[in-house]
C-alpha cells in the first residue's frame, strides 16, 4: 500500500468524517480567550438529561451550572457565562434572549438542545463558543446543526483559524469580507508580521493577536489515511521532532488541508499536545507544493498534504523537514 497520506478514498477526494465528539479545543470568548464557562438552561422535567449533559461535558469547561428556567433566567445570567446552553425548543430561547442582544463580539453564546439529544442548534455566538458546544453534544448522539457559513462550507473560517493560532481578532467587522474570502477559496495563509511595525489595513482585512507572547516556532504538516489512531499521529509527530532537532515547545500548531481536517486521530492527539489545527484549501496547497511526488496528485489533483501544509503555515514558507512516513498511515513534514 502507498504511504501517501492522500491515497485513502481517493474516488472522493475525501476522508472519513469525525464523530463529533473527538478533538475538542475550546472557543475563544469575543477577547480571544478560552470560552470555559457553560450554563445549562432547563426545565425541572428535564433536570436529568441537564445532568448527563453536564456529566459528559465537565471535562471540557472549568465550570457548568444547571439553572432553572424561568421567564427572566437568561436577563439573570447574562454575561455570567461564555455559553448559555438551552435543553428547550429553540424558540423559547429566541424569544427570551433577543431583548437582550447587543454585540456578537460581547455577548455570551446560545446554542439549544432537545430533550432526546437529536439536534444542538447554535443559536448566536456560533464562532464564539456555541459551534464547538454543539460539536461536544455530538459525542452524545446530538446532530450539530451549524449554519454559519464556513462551518456549513466544510471550511475554517477566520475565527476559528485565530483560535489554532492561539490568537483572537482584533477587528470583528472585518470578518464578514475575510470569512467570505474563505468560502470563495482565496484567503490563503495566514500573514505574519514580527514588530516594532505599524501596519495599515483597510476594512477587509482580519488582524490577529497572539494570546501570549510565545516566539515563533515550527510547523508540523501532516496528512494521514482515513482512520489513523491517534496514537499513530503522535508517533509520527515524534519522529519528525527529532528529524528537526527540536522538541514539543518549538511546536505552533498543526496543519493540514481541508480533506483530512476532521481525522478524529489528528484532532485528538492534537488536543493532548495542546495544539491547534489550521486546515488550508486545495489552492492554496497546490500555491506551496512541497518537492515530494505525491500519488494523490495523480489520483485526484491533490499535492502532498504533509509538505504543502507545512510550507503553507510556516512564517517563512521554508521546508525544514520533507515527508516522513509512519506505519504506512500517517505523513508528517516540517516547516517554518
Amino acid at each position: 500500500m502507498s504511504t501517501d497520506e492522500d491515497t485513502t478514498d481517493a474516488s472522493t477526494g475525501d476522508a472519513a468524517s469525525s464523530d463529533g465528539g473527538g478533538g475538542h479545543c475550546s472557543t475563544p470568548d469575543s477577547d480571544g480567550e478560552v470560552a470555559e464557562t457553560l450554563g445549562i438552561v432547563t426545565f425541572e422535567r428535564k433536570r436529568e438529561t441537564a445532568e448527563e449533559i453536564k456529566a459528559e461535558l465537565a471535562d471540557r469547561y472549568e465550570r457548568i451550572d444547571l439553572l432553572e428556567y424561568h421567564g427572566d433566567v437568561f436577563a439573570e445570567h447574562w454575561g455570567e457565562y461564555d455559553v448559555f446552553c438551552g435543553l428547550m425548543a429553540s424558540g423559547i430561547a429566541m424569544r427570551k434572549t433577543a431583548p437582550l442582544l447587543d454585540d456578537k463580539w460581547d455577548d455570551p453564546a446560545v446554542v439549544v438542545v432537545d430533550e432526546e439529544l437529536t439536534w444542538a442548534i447554535p443559536l448566536t455566538g456560533g464562532h464564539h463558543g456555541a459551534n464547538q458546544v454543539a460539536d461536544d453534544l455530538a459525542s452524545m448522539g446530538a446532530i450539530p446543526a451549524m449554519t454559519t457559513a464556513s462551518e456549513a462550507a466544510g471550511k475554517q473560517g477566520v475565527e476559528e483559524r485565530a483560535k489554532a493560532l492561539d490568537a483572537h481578532v482584533v477587528n470583528g467587522d472585518s470578518t464578514v469580507a475575510t470569512n467570505l474570502a474563505v468560502l470563495d477559496e482565496d484567503l490563503g495563509p495566514v500573514a505574519r508580521l514580527d514588530g516594532p511595525r505599524a501596519v495599515l489595513v483597510g476594512d477587509d482585512v482580519t488582524v490577529l493577536k497572539r494570546n501570549s507572547d510565545a516566539e515563533e516556532g515550527i510547523v508540523l504538516g501532516t496528512g494521514s489515511v482515513s482512520g489513523a489512531t491517534a496514537e499513530q499521529f503522535d508517533d509520527a509527530w515524534e519522529r519528525a521532532l527529532e528529524t528537526a532537532d527540536a522538541t514539543w515547545a518549538d511546536v505552533e500548531f498543526v496543519a493540514t488541508g481541508t480533506r483530512k481536517a476532521d481525522e478524529p486521530g489528528l484532532l485528538e492527539a492534537a488536543e493532548d499536545r495542546g495544539l491547534g489545527v489550521v486546515s488550508f484549501e486545495k489552492e492554496t496547497l497546490t500555491e506551496f507544493e512541497g518537492p515530494t511526488p505525491s500519488r494523490s496528485k495523480e489520483l485526484i489533483g491533490w499535492p502532498g498534504i504533509s509538505e504543502s501544509s507545512a510550507i503553507a503555515g510556516g512564517r517563512e514558507h521554508e521546508l525544514v523537514v520533507e515527508k516522513i512516513s509512519h506505519e504506512n498511515s500517517v505523513t508528517v513534514a516540517v516547516g517554518r
